[in-house]
């Protein structure tokens, strides 16, 4: 089964992606990660790519449709897949049509903007060891600290409230007009999420099979 994952930054799309990886085993793509370690290794598609991130912008699309061409194109991809994080874009899509590939079923998680502010913007991870804390869901009990091994805690760029903003607008601007491409085609599955993530689960395995 050939799958795409929609939803705006913070919506929970990784977490249900890995779910439906190990319900149907197949591959997540997660364009986010793809890109972030071509910006760690330096590559040139990597630096292109930087810019854009660090404003919480859009990467453009010929960077990024490129970097899916390869990836689907390896043999664990042959039985299925998840997309998550591509496309982003109509044009994106329409790219993704003109490869030949078939999607199966969009699924789109339904976040509100608030929730997802609060979500993201509670976030804290560890400078030194990488652990990661929410004040309202889970706080350190150290404070400022971190748990494990006494570093300081610090806000991800990526999770300041004014970038979280930027995100949601670009989102809503840019990529939530999927809904609309993928409902016409017929394939659009709706999930709204919840508080508790295993109700969200219960839900997105229940659009699989649908």
């Amino acid at each position: 089964m050939n799958l795409i994952l929609l939803g705006a930054p913070g919506a929970g799309k990784g977490t249900q992606a890995q779910v439906i990886c190990e319900h149907l085993h197949i591959p997540t793509i997660s364009t986010g990660n793809c890109l972030r370690e071509a910006v760690q290794n330096g590559t040139e598609m990597g630096k292109a790519a930087k810019s854009y991130m660090d404003s919480g912008k859009l990467v453009p699309d010929e960077v990024v449709i490129g970097i899916i061409k390869d990836r689907l194109a390896q043999e664990d991809c042959k039985d299925g897949f998840i997309l998550d994080g591509f496309p982003r874009t109509v044009p994106q899509a329409e790219a993704l049509d003109k490869m030949g590939v078939e999607i199966d079923r969009v699924i789109d998680l339904e976040v509100s903007d608030e929730a997802i502010l609060k979500r993201m913007s509670g976030r804290r991870v560890c400078q030194k060891c990488g652990a990661s804390f929410h004040v309202d869901y889970k706080p350190s009990k150290k404070g400022e600290a971190c748990d494990v091994c006494g570093g300081e805690l610090i806000i991800r760029k990526d999770d300041k409230p004014e970038t979280v903003k930027e995100r949601l607008h670009v989102y809503h601007e840019q990529t939530e007009p999927l809904k609309g491409y993928y409902a016409a085609k017929g394939k659009l599955k709706v999930v709204e999420g919840q508080e508790d993530i295993k109700d969200t689960t219960a839900l997105t395995l229940k659009a699989l099979e649908a």
